[in-house]
């Protein structure tokens, strides 16, 4: 059994089984293999830059957004972008030292403190982070 099937080659009776018919054949006998097979043929299709994302720059994004319209992140583990935001939030006068900047860990019994903090950022103009 070879370890990467999805880039073994076919034997000479089905040797120019489009990629497609491969990846049907693939799934069939080894859809353990089947994300990696997936990745080639969209590489082949589309372009490597549907596989391969550019990494996220949290100031590229900040020109894009409007006050009016909240920002969410999905954070992964070893992401944080909370030192970024108060970099930015610095940039524009909102920090936490002043008040203008509220980060709040959303945890258990969170949810009123959070809303009261978002009724005030959103009256005064503050930005707040949960």
């Amino acid at each position: 059994m070879d370890e990467k099937p999805e880039s073994v080659e076919l034997p000479r009776a089905h040797k120019e089984l489009p990629l497609f018919h491969r990846l049907l054949l693939l799934r069939a006998m080894r859809p353990d293999r089947l994300s990696n097979a997936l990745k080639e043929y969209i590489t082949e299709w589309l372009g490597i830059e549907y596989i391969e994302q550019p990494s996220f720059n949290v100031f590229d994004l900040y020109k894009e957004t409007k006050p009016n319209i909240a920002t969410f992140f999905v954070l992964f583990p070893g992401v944080d972008p909370t030192p970024d935001v108060e970099k930015i939030g610095h940039a524009n006068k909102k920090t936490i030292e002043a008040g203008t900047l509220v980060n709040i860990s959303m945890g258990q019994g969170q949810e009123e403190n959070a809303n009261i903090v978002l009724h005030k950022a959103a009256k005064e103009g503050h930005w707040c982070m949960f």
